[in-house]
């Protein structure tokens, strides 16, 4: 699968795809260049008004539930759709929906009407939409919650149903990542704890599955996008501290080489 990776991501350098994104103010930037990294073309738009002319001539759209507004959930809602109507990759960022009762309401009913390409979420969320219960006071995985070998089988077994449920792909992140979809699993076990101790990295891999996702090679792009990340984050890692690191992450983004991917790549099918 590695060769079909690296042949991806050297597809997306080469064609530039108009990526759409509608995230947080929070991380906003660190995505439009996290984009621009890897060859696409990023566009922020989030105004009502303008949301659907923007997505219609994008190449995938990703959605972002942090920070979230009235004004941001209807363009949310309105770019969905029109990526549903005309076959545009679309990948929401399930921020918050473990914490908050109107961000879960929102979440399922955007996935319900809007039928996303891909699901993406920390494994407490995801857990959430699954379930529709609350179960945490923030945005990190929940104590008890995390992914290790006793109950991975667990966890895959209630991923692969939300899948065949959604029809969509499922990206469940944590220290170990699992990317499930209505056939296939793969565990990803790049990256290093720097990568949690500066905020906007999981927005960063949404931006980055909406990129790669553009060819329409949804369970690949997701697999690319996970592992590209966190391999960025191994080559980044500074004991210069975290201010330090998130610059090194974007230039880690924009210089792996095909051979540095091949060799460091940290992935199994399970």
């Amino acid at each position: 699968m590695t060769d079909q990776l690296i042949e991806l991501r050297n597809k997306i350098r080469q064609t530039s795809p108009l990526i759409h994104c509608i995230t947080n103010p929070i991380s906003i930037n660190d995505c439009a260049n996290a984009v621009l990294a890897v060859g696409a073309k990023p566009i922020m738009a989030e105004h009502p008004k303008e949301v659907s002319e923007i997505t219609n001539c994008a190449k995938a759209l990703a959605i972002n539930l942090g920070n979230i507004t009235d004004a941001r959930l209807e363009s949310i809602m309105i770019s969905g759709n029109i990526a549903r109507e005309n076959n545009i990759p679309c990948v929401i960022d399930l921020v918050g929906v473990a914490c908050s009762k109107l961000r879960n309401e929102f979440a399922n009913g955007f996935i319900e009407a809007c039928n996303p390409s891909l699901i993406k979420g920390n494994i407490t969320e995801i857990k959430s939409i699954y379930s529709n219960h609350f179960s945490s006071c923030g945005v990190d995985v929940l104590s008890g919650d995390e992914v290790t070998n006793s109950n991975l089988a667990e966890n895959i077994d209630f991923i692969k149903k939300l899948s065949k449920k959604t029809k969509a792909v499922i990206v469940a992140t944590g220290a170990t990542d699992i990317i499930v979809n209505k056939n296939n699993c793969y565990a990803v076990s790049n990256g290093n704890n720097m990568m949690s101790q500066i905020t906007g990295t999981g927005c960063i891999l949404n931006a980055l599955i909406a990129s790669f996702i553009s060819t329409g090679e949804i369970l690949a792009g997701a697999v690319l996008a996970t592992t590209y990340l966190g391999m960025a984050g191994e080559f980044a890692y500074t004991e210069l501290g975290t201010g330090t690191f998130r610059v090194r992450l974007i230039d880690a983004l924009s210089t792996i080489t095909d051979e540095e991917f091949s060799s460091r790549i940290k992935l199994k099918e399970v």
